[in-house]
């Protein structure tokens, strides 16, 4: 279990952080960048969550999500050989995140262009979240080539669904603000100088 008493340590300031084994390594090392796109997904969820207030079913899966984005933290700030047994994402939360797609694109009209981000204030912050998610999952990618092993393939699943799920989930909750804001190609050409 956690238990956090003193916030500051003063342990990083050369630069340094700590790894859940104790090693230290520079704070712009490929698993500490890693660790920090996923939290900064967890902060946009918490964000959007913000604006979800009519939208309860999107509410509940971002909750469990974010709990799932802690579980990732944890399997990527353990090196592989000394987690073994710890906590590691799973194919069934792969499953589950496949399931919540299907559901809430049941109900959205077919897609005949390109959106834009936007579609009101929930919708925009999925689309926002959705964004930093992918460079999330390329900072994951990143980590597995400079360390193979040291990512999970259901973790780098999960980031990949995840980002596909924030799509849906913003179309879905801009169908109630008006619908998808579509792209319109070359619609700049048309402005008047």
């Amino acid at each position: 279990m956690v238990k956090l008493n003193r916030i500051y340590t003063r342990t990083g300031d050369a630069g340094e952080s700590g790894l859940a084994d104790g090693s230290r390594r520079r704070k712009d090392d490929p698993r500490f960048m890693a660790i920090g796109d996923v939290d900064e997904t967890n902060a946009a969820l918490g964000v959007a969550r913000t604006y979800a207030e009519a939208h309860a079913i999107i509410d509940a899966d971002l909750s469990l999500i974010q709990n799932d984005l802690f579980d990732l933290g944890a399997e990527v700030a353990t090196p592989q050989a000394e987690n073994e047994g710890g906590l590691k994402i799973v194919a069934a939360q792969v499953a589950w995140l496949e399931s919540r797609i299907d559901a809430l694109n049941a109900d959205l009209e077919p897609l005949r262009s390109f959106v834009l981000p936007g579609g009101g204030p929930l919708a925009a912050h999925l689309h926002l979240a959705r964004a930093i998610c992918r460079r999330a999952e390329r900072s994951l990618v990143k980590l597995a080539a400079a360390e193979p092993g040291s990512v999970g393939s259901d973790a780098l699943a999960y980031v990949n669904r995840l980002s596909d799920y924030l799509f849906v989930a913003a179309r879905h909750a801009a169908k109630d603000a008006g619908g998808d804001v579509l792209w319109v190609p070359g619609e700049g050409r048309k402005r008047e100088m």
